[in-house]
Formats: structure tokens, C-alpha cells, sequence
């Protein structure tokens, strides 16, 4: 094979999106050949791109060698099993589905298929802030972490913007709001940074700034096996709103906010000072360094890219899809805990949650949304 014919699912603001990008030759060996859009406003007319009105021709159309799925959030998990069962690799858009249960469904096809490449659009991972961030703290040159803190209130959104699909901040047609939506890739990065917790008690705010069945407002608290713990604010309500993580660990501080990353290192390691000092209210020394000017990296067309590349050339993915699962199960677990006013344990109870998520669906308020 010389190149990947795609096909792209979901012809809204991302999937035109990303189909400019490959049109344009941003992707090299990378084809659009096909999109599937069923309304028939949106379907775009592209030279030598095939237009099929459902995602299950397209499929099945064999003009495709890969699809890219950027539809609403429900249809994410059935279509991206159709498409595995079909032979096809596949992109997928965040996030990776609804709810934990259906995406364990996913994830266990995708394992008896290991030669279809299966990946997800968690473009921040290619971000170099990031990506020192986690070099930082999983090579252990700032030992254990201690605290994490991320406020990221600077998702703001008018209302304006979630009357624009009618699918959207609804439990039926969007499953979640804040925490799905935007925050899934903050919450990708977190688990992606420092692994996932083993409980977790939030407190959301439905329709607190927005005429939306669906949260808005989110703060959490996360335990890790370790003994370490997280703080995660966010919101689509506040202006100009804030994006600041903080890790406190043992060899010091790092700090990101505004394109500066802020590194501050212990002299000595904060545990090793604390036992062996006999000075009663002095603290390590310490030495700072400020990192700026790193760049966001490829961000989708990296992505694009590396997809391309794994299947031409087999190199690894930057963001397999099975790992979108643990985003989607801390944005559940945080839904769960507002929902229950309790703490709740990870790994998640997929059944329960699906439970709570279905007498959300039925109880929605009539008249609000959908229209």
C-alpha cells in the first residue's frame, strides 16, 4: 500500500476540518475518497471524494482502506465497532464513547483485531509542553508526586454555542457536557501525566451558566494508590476564565500557565530534608528554571500523520484509542460521584453508571432539548 484511503464520518466543524487538512496535502500519503454525512445540507461536493448519506455505505463501499469518525457522541462506539468488524482501521474523534460499558465492547474487539490500527484524536498529546511535563514526572527526575492541581476554566462557551446542534448538552444526544466535551482532552492528559486514581468525589453544577440539562461546572478530587491526590476545576461559564497545573512532587514544583513552564527543584528531596534537617522552620533551597517558546506541536495534522504512518510504516501511535477509555471512565466516575453525592472507587462500575446515565436520558426535561 502507497497510501491510506479515508474516509471521514461526520462532515460538522471537526470532520470538514479535518477533511481540509488532508485535501489540502497537509497529510502526505494520506486520501480522502469517501465521506459519509447524512444531512444533506452539510455534504460537501470534493473532487474525486465519493458522498454517501450513511456511514454503513460508506463502510462497506470498499473505497476505504481507514475512516475517520467525527460524529455526535453516542454514534462513536457503534460505528467505530462496524467498522473493525468490517477490516477497516479507524481514527476516532473524542471521545472514545458515552460510557464506560459500551466502550469496553469496543476495546474487545479492537484487542482480537491487533493488525487494524485504532486510534484517537487526542491531538494534545503532541503539544511539547506536555510532552516535557510527562518526560519530567514519569522519568522520576522530580520524584513521587505529591499534588496535582489543574484549574481549566478557560473552556468558556455562549450560549449561543450549545443551540447550534441540537445534540448537543443533552444526556441523549451528547451523554455529558463539560467533562465529555471539552474537558475530555485535560482529563486524557492528566491520566496520560500521572496514571489513573483509585477514587474520586466530585461535585458538578448542571445548567449552572447555560440553559443545558448537562454540566457546565465541574470540581473534583482525586486519590491515587499512593497516597497522592488531585484537584480538577473546570467550567464553560467563567471569563477569561484560567488553565494553570501545578505538581507538587518530592524533588519540587512544575508549573504551566500562559506558555511558561516553570520548573523549581529541591536542593535536596523534600522527604530526605524533612528527616534529616534540625533547622525547625527552614526548607530546601532551591533552583528555578523557565521553559517558553516550546510551540504547541502538530496538534490533528500530527495526528493524521502518525496514524498514516502506523499503518504504512507500523511506527506506534501517539494516542491508541483503547487508551481513550480512561478519560471516558474519569469523566464517568465524576458524574457518578455528583449524581450520588458519594465517592466513588475506580476502577468504575460500568453497569451502574450506564444505570444512572439511562435515568438521566428518560427524566430530561421535556421542551428543552433536543428541539
Amino acid at each position: 500500500m502507497q497510501r491510506v484511503r479515508l474516509g471521514l464520518i461526520g462532515y460538522g466543524n471537526m470532520g470538514a476540518g479535518h477533511a481540509a487538512q488532508v485535501v489540502n496535502g497537509k497529510i502526505p500519503r494520506l486520501a480522502l475518497t469517501a465521506v459519509a454525512e447524512s444531512s444533506a445540507a452539510r455534504q460537501p461536493s470534493l473532487s474525486g471524494v465519493k458522498v454517501f448519506s450513511e456511514p454503513a455505505a460508506l463502510i462497506k463501499s470498499g473505497l476505504v482502506d481507514a475512516v475517520l469518525i467525527a460524529t455526535p457522541h453516542p454514534t462513536h462506539a457503534p460505528l467505530a465497532l462496524a467498522a473493525l468488524k468490517a477490516g477497516l482501521h479507524v481514527l476516532l474523534e473524542k471521545p472514545f464513547a458515552v460510557h464506560k460499558a459500551e466502550a469496553l465492547t469496543v476495546v474487545a474487539a479492537a484487542k482480537r483485531r491487533p493488525k487494524q490500527v485504532f486510534g484517537a484524536v487526542f491531538n494534545q498529546r503532541t503539544d511539547p509542553y506536555f510532552r516535557k511535563i510527562r518526560d519530567l514526572i514519569r522519568g522520576g527526575s522530580f520524584g513521587a508526586v505529591q499534588r496535582i492541581n489543574w484549574t481549566i476554566t478557560n473552556w468558556f462557551r455562549p450560549e449561543a454555542y450549545y443551540q447550534s446542534s441540537n445534540w448537543r448538552a443533552t444526556w441523549a444526544g451528547e451523554g455529558g457536557g463539560l467533562l465529555l466535551n471539552q474537558c475530555v482532552h485535560n482529563l486524557d492528559l492528566l491520566q496520560w501525566l500521572a496514571g489513573m486514581p483509585v477514587r474520586v468525589r466530585a461535585h458538578c453544577n448542571f445548567g449552572r451558566y447555560h440553559d443545558i440539562e448537562v454540566e457546565d461546572d465541574v470540581s473534583a478530587h482525586l486519590e491515587y494508590a499512593d497516597g497522592a491526590h488531585a484537584t480538577f476545576t473546570a467550567s464553560t461559564g467563567e471569563a477569561p476564565g484560567t488553565n494553570r497545573l501545578e505538581i507538587a512532587a518530592d524533588g519540587g514544583r512544575i508549573v504551566y500557565e500562559h506558555d511558561v513552564l516553570q520548573l523549581v527543584r529541591n536542593a535536596t528531596p523534600a522527604a530526605v530534608f524533612s528527616r534529616t534537617s534540625r533547622e525547625l522552620f527552614l526548607a530546601p533551597g532551591t533552583t528555578e528554571e523557565k521553559l517558553i517558546g516550546l510551540g504547541h506541536g502538530g496538534q490533528h495534522s500530527e495526528i493524521l500523520t502518525n496514524f498514516t504512518a502506523a499503518i504504512l510504516d507500523g511506527v506506534p501511535l501517539i494516542a491508541p484509542a483503547v487508551e481513550g477509555i480512561h478519560s471516558l471512565e474519569l469523566a464517568n466516575a465524576m458524574l457518578l460521584s455528583a449524581w450520588t453525592e458519594k465517592t466513588v472507587d475506580l476502577p468504575l462500575n460500568a453497569a451502574l453508571y450506564e444505570k444512572w446515565l439511562k435515568k438521566k436520558i428518560a427524566a430530561a426535561r421535556p421542551g428543552l432539548k433536543p428541539r
